[in-house]
C-alpha cells in the first residue's frame, strides 16, 4: 500500500514540484511550491476528516493534493490533465492499486476551474483546499508599484481560513483583505469563477459554500 509519507519523501516527485514552480515563477505566477501543496494537503485532510471519511480516502486525497500541480512543469495550459498523466505513471511504477490511482488522477485532472468538475468527494475537497490558498506570502514580486491584479489580490490577503460550522452544514472561506492593496471588487474580478467552482464542490460534499470578506458575508 503506497502511503502519503512515501510520496512526500519521494525525491523524483519533489523535483517535479520544484521544477514546476520554477516554470511558473518564470511566467510571473504566484508561489505553487511546497508551501502551497502543504496548505492544500492540510486542507483536504481537514475537510474529509470533518465529514467523517475513512483514513484511506483521506490518505489518497493527501497524495492527490501533494501532486496536484506537477503538470505545470509541462505547461500551465492543461496542467491538470498533464499532471494526472504524470501522476498515473509515477504511482503505477510504485505499484499502487489501479482503483486508488484512478481516484487520485481523477482529483488531479479536475482540480482547476477551467475544465474541472467535482465528480466525487476527493475531487471536491481538492478543489476547495486549492482555491482557499490565498495569502500574501504567495506573491514573489517585491516591488509593490509593479504589482499586477493577481499580485495585489494575494498580497492584500492578510488572513485566510477555511472552516465548517458546528453542524457541518456550511463551509466558509473567511478572508481579511487589506484594501490599501486591492479592493473586494478586484478579488471578484479574478476569483468569481473560482468561487462558483467552490460552490459546486461544496454541493458535491453535501454542504453549502460561504464567502466572508472583512467580516461581511458575500456568498
Amino acid at each position: 500500500m503506497v502511503t502519503f509519507d512515501q510520496i512526500k519523501n519521494n525525491s523524483v516527485i519533489k523535483e517535479y514540484i520544484r521544477r514546476a514552480d520554477e516554470s511558473l515563477c518564470a511566467m510571473g505566477y504566484t508561489e505553487h511550491s511546497f508551501a502551497h501543496v502543504g496548505k492544500v494537503v492540510a486542507g483536504v485532510e481537514y475537510i474529509l476528516r470533518a465529514l467523517g471519511y475513512d483514513e484511506r480516502n483521506i490518505e489518497l486525497a493527501k497524495i492527490a493534493a501533494y501532486m496536484h500541480d506537477i503538470g505545470n512543469i509541462v505547461n500551465r495550459e492543461g496542467h491538470c490533465q498533464s499532471g494526472a498523466i504524470m501522476a498515473f505513471s509515477l504511482l503505477d511504477k510504485l505499484g499502487m492499486d489501479a482503483s486508488e490511482i484512478a481516484t487520485i488522477i481523477t482529483a488531479i485532472g479536475n482540480h482547476d476551474e477551467g475544465a474541472g468538475y467535482p465528480v466525487d468527494a476527493l475531487s471536491a475537497a481538492l478543489m476547495l483546499a486549492d482555491k482557499a490558498d490565498v495569502r500574501r506570502s504567495r506573491v514573489r514580486n517585491d516591488d509593490v508599484s509593479t504589482f499586477d491584479i493577481h499580485d495585489r489580490v494575494n498580497y492584500s490577503a492578510e488572513e485566510s481560513q477555511l472552516f465548517f460550522d458546528d453542524k457541518k452544514e456550511n463551509i466558509t472561506l473567511d478572508l481579511t483583505i487589506d484594501c490599501r492593496y486591492s479592493s473586494v471588487m478586484e478579488y471578484f474580478e479574478i476569483f468569481l469563477e473560482r468561487m462558483v467552482f467552490c460552490k459546486k464542490a461544496a454541493e458535491r460534499l453535501g454542504v453549502k459554500f460561504c464567502l466572508v470578506i472583512n467580516e461581511q458575508k458575500i456568498l
